[in-house]
Order: structure tokens, then sequence, then C-alpha cells
């Protein structure tokens, strides 16, 4: 699977069919679904307001056109009871035909399950109530290729509204929500969930929710403890195990620790697993399901330094971001844009910056007016409302240092184009600025060949580019997040341990005068320390 410099040319028409009356189809399950949507290796996680139709747009941009038809993605995680009783909430989130979006009464296709731009498509939901998940899936049953439910949201707000991980200790609801969909649905239902204390949990886990119907499973290889600054590393050797002890006929996707293309096969080497999801790796580098082109033919979008290492550079992913944008969400033209720059072009002179005219008025300053409602509200369309939270994250390593792109894209408003151009431009002045500081001073960019690094550092060393290339987010280990103050214990935690100290200070005194009690055997026996974040 070769990524081309350039981006991939797409159909301008969607051959979308006006009728959108669901044809009777025959319900395929468990492998025979799965050869059925081209046994996708490669899998888009669902991510609340993350996972959407531009989104989707953007990664497969960087595939070929046949492999890009074989990835799978998963929409947003949707919240099946209101997404059920309120129609708003559907139409803001999920717009399959040009009706959903607003135009009219137009059944015809649009954008989300679009059957031929964006499939395979399986939508997620997380629920407790069978009632409220069969009736929101029936909903987007005739766009989709699968409904999954969501059995792996560790935060706080699935904790008190009951759903996703939260779920796990409840094995009967998971068994009655997964069931009455595969009785019911006229699709395949699928789920996705977190390990457990053991590996022999996991597997008994896995085997109740496979019972139930599941046609896929996904195993997202941490505990629900693990998020944050205790997020830690997946342990792969769960999702290896269930692959050797369920039967070969299921399929499963491994998800957890891949944060470039060479992880996604390392991880399906080690897991045995059928396909690789990717979150947020596929959030800081959106080309993560494509290889890199080869030596010699990085054009202008991709970077490869000295040392061999490269990426896709920020300006380019930014203009194939919006214009994608322009062609499927707005529906209009975008702006011609000049070629990327290389230190290689010809060497322009760059017009000089006219001054801001200062505007004089006579009298007191006047109020700032409010801005008008019609300014602030939410775009109808869910590729618009998400633009500013995907590039906070696409653009981390550059707006720390070029803090000028920070505060421009904190401006920016959703559907306000003219703000995200003026970010893009901000965007490619930086890449200019640091390829030709590459090319002028290489050794300040040159790694330190006697370090010897360790944790969360040797990780950056390994995976960090440039800061005008994508490259993952890279957070501290749990115990590195304690010893800096990300993470701290608990005040109970605390009170615990300063007792325990007290106690083995008083039987260290007492230890001349008493033997000391045996260590306990058991390792199940020992204390510990609950972390929360700082």
């Amino acid at each position: 699977m070769a990524a081309s410099a350039e981006i991939q040319p797409v159909p301008e028409a969607q051959n979308a069919p006006v009728d959108v009356a669901p044809q009777p189809r025959k319900k395929l399950l468990g492998r025979e679904f799965y050869e059925s949507i081209g046994n996708p290796k490669y899998i888009v996680a669902p991510m609340v307001d993350r996972s959407e139709f531009a989104w989707r747009m953007l990664t497969r941009s960087f595939m070929t056109p046949e492999d890009a038809k074989r990835l799978l993605s998963y929409s947003p995680m949707y919240h099946a009871r209101l997404f059920r009783e309120q129609p708003a909430v559907r139409s803001q989130h999920f717009q399959p035909t040009r009706a959903a979006a607003g135009q009219n009464d137009d059944e015809s296709l649009f954008l989300d399950g679009n059957p031929s731009i964006d499939r395979p498509l399986f939508v997620q939901f997380c629920a407790n109530e069978p009632d409220d998940f069969l009736e929101a899936a029936r909903h987007v049953a005739p766009y989709c290729d699968a409904v999954d439910l969501n059995l792996g949201c560790p935060q706080g707000i699935a904790k008190k509204g009951h759903y996703g991980a939260f779920l796990q200790e409840d094995w009967d609801l998971i068994y009655k929500l997964i069931n009455r969909l595969h009785t019911e649905l006229p699709i395949p239902i699928t789920a996705k969930f977190r390990i457990q204390e053991t590996k022999e949990k996991t597997l008994e886990y896995a085997k109740m929710i496979l019972s139930a119907g599941a046609n896929i499973i996904t195993v997202h290889g941490r505990r629900r403890e693990q998020k944050g600054h205790a997020t830690g590393l997946a342990d792969w050797s769960y999702i290896r195990y269930l692959r050797e002890n369920l039967p070969p006929e299921t399929v499963i996707f491994a998800n957890g620790n891949n944060l470039n293309h060479d992880d996604l096969e390392r991880c399906l080497e080690e897991t045995g697993a059928d396909g690789v999801m990717s979150a947020e790796g596929n959030l800081s580098d959106p080309s993560i399901f494509s290889k890199p082109p080869p030596v010699g033919s990085e054009g202008r979008e991709y970077w490869r330094g000295k040392n061999g290492k490269g990426g896709y550079r920020l300006d380019a992913v930014l203009r194939r971001y919006l214009d994608i944008i322009y062609k499927y969400v707005l529906e209009t033209p975008g702006p011609e844009r000049k070629p990327l720059y290389l230190p290689s072009d010809p060497k322009e002179e760059e017009p000089e910056p006219e001054p801001a005219e200062e505007e004089h008025e006579d009298g007191p300053p006047k109020k700032k007016q409010k801005q008008s409602k019609s300014k602030n509200k939410r775009p109808n369309s869910p590729s618009l409302g998400v633009m500013q939270g995907h590039l906070f994250q696409l653009l981390r390593p550059m707006i720390g240092l070029h803090t000028n792109v920070r505060d421009a894209l904190a401006r920016s408003r959703p559907g306000d184009m003219a703000a995200y151009e003026h970010v893009l431009s901000l965007v490619e002045k930086a890449v200019k600025s640091g390829l030709d500081e590459y090319e002028q001073f290489p050794e300040r960019f040159a790694e330190s060949p006697d370090a010897q690094l360790t944790g969360s550092k040797a990780t950056i060393a390994q995976y960090g580019r440039p800061f005008w290339v994508c490259q993952p987010h890279i957070r501290p280990l749990p115990e590195e997040a304690l010893e800096n103050g990300a993470l701290k214990l608990k005040k109970n935690a605390v009170k615990n341990e300063s007792k325990e100290n007290g106690s083995e200070e008083k039987a260290t005194n007492a230890g001349a005068e008493q033997p000391a009690a045996a260590p306990s055997a058991d390792p199940a026996s020992a204390s510990t320390t609950p972390l929360v974040s700082g």
C-alpha cells in the first residue's frame, strides 16, 4: 500500500441513488460478514466529536483508492437515548441524506455512510437500555454496515451516566443490549471493550459478549482505570490470549499503543488480530494507515530528514483537510493555492506587511458591541463544529513554539473558513521557517547519540519529529507523572501511607524485642496506591 505525495483524486460525482429505501438483503454474521466488507485490516476508531465524516475522508485521502475502500471507519460515539428521542441530535451529528442536513425534503444520499465515498462504516452508541439502543440503531441501519456497542469509555461522564466501561460489572444488561439488536436489527451488532483484571476474566467476558450475538469484538488492551495521566501502556498479550483461546472464526480487532504505521504491523503480528484500530495515533497523524512514499519521491507534502525519519508536513495535511471541507461539506470551490514551499524553490522576495491603519474617532471609545447570536450558532454540520478541536491536536507540535498559530486557532469559530485559511497561512510560514532552519543548521535537530534515555523520553526520541511534521503525542508514564506532580495521591491514600510508614517505624523500633512477622506469600494481599489526576 503505497502513499502518493499528492492528494488522491476523488470522483467528482458521488453517484448516490435518489431513492434510499432500504433494499432487502441477507444478514451476514461473524467472519462471513467481515469478509463481505473486504476483510479490513485498518480501522479508524470511534471517537467522541472526532471520527466524523471529514476526518474519515482525510484519513482515506492518504491511501490509494483501492486501499481506501478497505479502510473500516467508525462514527463518533452517540448517546442512544438522546439519538432516539431528539431529531435535532440526529440531524446535528449524523447526516446520511440532504434532508438530514437541513436541505428541505431532499432524501438523496449525502455524506455519512454514502456507499460511494464513506463505506465500510460502523456506527457506535453508548447505551444502557435495550429499547433505546434498538430504536437509535434503526435510525442508522440503512446507512451503515454494522452498529457497535461502546463498552470501553472510561471517563467520569460514562460512570455518571452508567454506560461504556462502567457496564462491565453488569453482564446481564450487556447480554440483553447486544442480543436485542442481534435478533431484531437487520444489520450485524459488534462491541468494543477493555480488558479485565486478568486474562482469564477477560476471556470469559469476551465469550459472554460473543454468545449474546456480537459479530466482531474490538479489544482495547487497557483496563478501565488506565486513563489521563494514568493511561500507561496497553497490554497486547491479553489480545493474543483471546486469539489463542477463542474459536478461530472469531473476528478480533486490536486497539492500543499504535502511534505510527510500523506499530500497526507489529500489533497485528504480536496479537494475531484480524485488524488493528487507531484512535489518538490517527488524530495526531491521519496518514497513519498509509506507508511513507519511497525515498526520492517525497514530493512537497512529505518531509524526510537526513536520518531517514520523516512524516507528512502539517501545512500539507491542513490543506487537504480544508479542501475536503470545501468539496464535500460546503460543496463550494476552495481557493487556488500556490505549491507548498521547498527550500530548493527559487527565492522570492516576501512583500513587506502593510501597517494597520488606526481608526481615530472623536469622543469616548464606544462600548464593544455584543456579537449576534447567529455568529455563535453552531453550524448544521458535524464536520464544521469539530475543526478547531482537531487542529489543536494535529498542530500540537507547532503551537508551543509558534504561539501566533495557537492564538489564531483559538479565535477561529465553527464554519468561519476565512479564519481557518488565516491559520493555514500562519502554519505555512512556520513550516517554511523550520525547513529553512533545518537546511542551514541541521545539527540543531540532530539526536544525541550518547543519550541513555528511558521511559517516555525514549519513546519521544523514537517517534519525535521536527515541529513541522505530524507526530504522536507521548504522555508521561504514570510513575513519571507522579514524580513531576502531574499525578497525585488521593488524600486517603496519603493518610494510609503515613499510617503504614508510622507502623513500619514502630515495628522497626520494636524489632530488637520482638521477631518480625513473616511476609505474606499472596501478592494479591499487597495494596496498590490509587492515583488520581492532579
